[in-house]
């Protein structure tokens, strides 16, 4: 027997590294023995946090470093990809994905140079996409891995010029962020006209009608053959006498049929909107549910991902997955099949690098797997589930009558509709719409006689623009070209983090800090916080992915000229540290000092100008007490136990006024008294007269009083 001649070492198993662990939990039942799965917990290398680390004069290359905590992770995967046969690099199929992919090869090649690395992608984690994926792996994509780079720079170079600059000229601690800032911009140019706009009052008018035993409400739509203008009760109480002795006859009846079409599947964006406006969840919450349906779930013995992967702005759906679809609706609602597969337009700007969200097996039903998911997980799977089944179906088709009735002169209007065809309705339950509630006309033909039997007439007041919500934020975002299915969340996330921007009623609301920096960023960096400027930059990324365009020549002409104006402006203007100390006429009671009106992370507030012999601080009056006589101010307190915020008079307890209402910057014009927000379900955010006996702007449902529950 030859001597020398070394033993065969044992082929080693096939390491497949994920990001989180319960994917990696999930892939592991589906590949068997001859694999091990670990995860890497997201990036593991990064750019370092204090400082810099881009090498501006050489191609902007940037400089990585292990992240802080992840040293003793990355040194595991290198050893067990040293003893292994191959290393599948398995990471989320997306820019972040395949960056974390990129700086994992380069590690444990440093190391262990001689195992073979390769990356595979897949879109749902399911036994089949998972086995095809093994089977078939690829090389890192190096552009993909550039617009991340390219990005990463780009939001680094911003943030780390920008925010010395604030910390300078603003407020220590503070920060700004490329994308975050135009989000910021659109939030603070909304408040500006919410709180710029003044209600006018008009009414309308109802009235009940009768027919034998068939009754019904109808609105007046035209008098004298023009739309009527009703501003105050006088004008309404005046035609309602001109009514009284009329005869009410049906002069018009219209009847009309519409088919509606159902709605793509989801992408991102959409999920978020639907998520945000059907089941109150914030884009974070919707994101987070939507990963854990993604990265798998157990479901009795089996443990599978019920989603695709759901960062996308595509409605693409795969062959194997429409025919899926088709066959489920064969066997349950064959009727509202179409001949062929039903398909949706791809946006241009769509990367379709995936398919739309939807869920991997449509045989898991909701109902089918209810038990294993908690309530939160079963509600957004349930919408999923049902957007995507309903695309695949027959529209729906409904029926709408119209109803002209003359009186006087005068025209009242009902309409009826109802579902004479339910088409993919028929799957909808969570994502049902307005069309599905039927409102039936009574038959009644044109030239009937009808009994008047009541007019109503209602006050209202006309509602101005909207504060933006995590659905309609998302929604203007995607609209212009702003952030990406992944970034969506992360934007809002930041705002509100940095406390720029607060939640109130599921309303975004800038605060005083976040409107200071936007008017800065505005007022000096117009370019940063525009809009169209920054969905610009976003496609210039996007021909980075494509590899249409070199990242360090698109970052140099952004670049050049930002340094030149964040170095003219540290020059030129002048520190707004000192313009936030503004004198006030009162005065401290502790000390006799003057009182300073000063900017805090919660918003403005009053210390005492001894500061730091005396420390007194108090909140900022926000208007004059409306109690006859008094003479005290209206300041924010917070109740001791829950801590929920509330408006009371300083000279409690001589004067026990409070509201929960916050006072606006702005009198009524019809008794001088201060105005206030208030919010409820029917009208969302309105302003109101805080004075009872005064009717403008008043509602009956006014919630001041004396009950003063609870002191600083």
């Amino acid at each position: 027997m030859a001597t020398g001649t070394k033993k065969k070492e044992p082929k080693g198993k096939t390491l497949v590294i994920v990001e989180s662990p319960a994917k990696a939990k999930t892939i592991e039942k589906y590949l068997g023995a001859d694999y091990t799965v670990k995860a890497s917990m997201g990036h593991l290398i990064d750019l370092p946090k204090s400082r810099l680390a881009i090498d501006v004069a050489h191609n902007f290359e940037p400089e990585y470093i292990t992240v802080r905590g992840r040293a003793k992770l990355l040194k595991e995967l290198q050893a067990d990809a040293k003893k292994a046969s191959l290393v599948l690099l398995a990471s989320d199929n997306d820019r972040e994905g395949e960056a974390i992919a990129y700086h994992l090869r380069n590690a444990i090649q440093a190391k262990s140079g001689a195992t073979p690395i390769k990356r595979i992608v897949f879109n749902e984690i399911t036994p089949v996409a998972i086995k095809e994926a093994v089977v078939e792996p690829a090389d890192i994509n190096e552009a993909l891995v550039n617009a991340q780079k390219a990005r990463r720079v780009l939001d680094r170079l911003v943030g780390y010029n920008l925010s010395p600059l604030l910390w300078k000229k603003v407020k220590n601690g503070l920060s700004a962020g490329r994308v975050q800032s135009v989000a910021l911009r659109l939030i603070c140019d909304r408040e500006k006209e919410v709180e710029s706009f003044i209600p006018e009052e008009y009414w309308t008018l109802d009235a009940d009608f009768k027919k034998g035993k068939a009754a019904f409400t109808a609105q007046l739509v035209s008098w004298k053959g023009e739309k009527p203008v009703l501003p105050n009760e006088g004008a309404v109480k005046e035609l309602i006498g001109q009514l009284q002795q009329a005869k009410a006859e049906v002069v018009d009846r219209k009847e009309s049929e519409k088919s509606i079409r159902p709605k793509p599947p989801f992408t991102t964006s959409k999920l978020q909107q639907a998520a945000a406006n059907r089941l109150g969840f914030t884009s974070k919450k919707t994101m987070q549910i939507a990963q854990q349906l993604y990265e798998g779930v157990n479901i009795g013995n089996s443990r599978v991902g019920l989603i695709t992967y759901m960062r996308t702005d595509s409605v693409r759906i795969s062959q194997a997955a429409l025919n899926d679809v088709r066959s489920w609706i064969t066997e349950h609602y064959p009727k509202e099949l179409p001949e062929e597969a039903v398909s949706y337009t791809i946006e241009k700007k769509a990367q379709d690098a995936h398919e739309a969200i939807r869920p991997t097996y449509v045989t898991y039903t909701p109902d089918s797997v209810k038990d294993y998911l908690t309530r939160d997980q079963l509600r957004l799977y349930t919408i999923i589930w049902e957007r995507f089944v309903s695309s695949q179906m027959k529209p729906a088709r409904s029926k709408t009558i119209s109803l002209d009735i003359a009186c006087g002169d005068g025209i009242f209007r009902i309409s009826g509709s109802k579902l004479v065809d339910k088409g993919f309705y028929r799957v909808l339950k969570l994502l049902t719409s307005k069309e599905e509630k039927e409102n039936p006309l009574p038959e009644i033909a044109v030239g009937e006689q009808l009994e008047i039997v009541k007019f109503y007439p209602e006050q209202h007041f006309t509602q101005g623009p909207s504060r933006y919500t995590d659905a309609t934020i998302v929604k203007t975002l995607e609209e212009k070209g702003i952030g990406r299915p992944s970034t969506y969340a992360p934007i809002i996330s930041v705002l509100l983090e940095r406390y720029y921007v607060s939640r109130s009623n599921k309303q975004l609301v800038p605060t005083m800090l976040g409107r200071m920096i936007c008017d800065m960023l505005v007022e000096y960096f117009p370019d940063v916080v525009d809009v169209g400027f920054t969905a610009t930059m976003e496609n210039k990324l996007d021909l980075v992915e494509e590899n249409q365009v070199s990242w360090p020549q698109m970052i140099r002409e952004f670049y050049d000229p930002f340094i030149k104006r964040v170095q003219d402006v540290q020059q030129s203007l002048e520190s707004y540290k000192g313009s936030l100390d503004e004198p006030t006429d009162f005065t401290c009671e502790l000390c006799g000092k003057p009182m300073i009106k000063k900017l805090g992370r919660f918003g403005y507030f009053l210390a005492c100008s001894g500061f730091p012999e005396c420390k007194n601080t108090k909140s900022i009056p926000l208007a004059k007490c409306p109690r006859p006589g008094c003479t005290g101010d209206i300041v924010a307190r917070k109740n001791k136990g829950r801590g929920k915020e509330f408006y009371g008079c300083t000279r409690y307890p001589d004067c026990d006024f409070i509201t929960h209402f916050k006072p606006l910057p702005i009198n009524c014009p019809k008794c001088g008294q201060f105005l206030v927000e208030k919010y409820d379900k029917k009208n969302g955010s309105h302003k109101a007269c805080i004075n009872p006996d005064c009717d403008y702007l008043h509602s009956v449902d006014d919630e001041t009083g004396s009950e003063h529950d609870g002191e600083d």
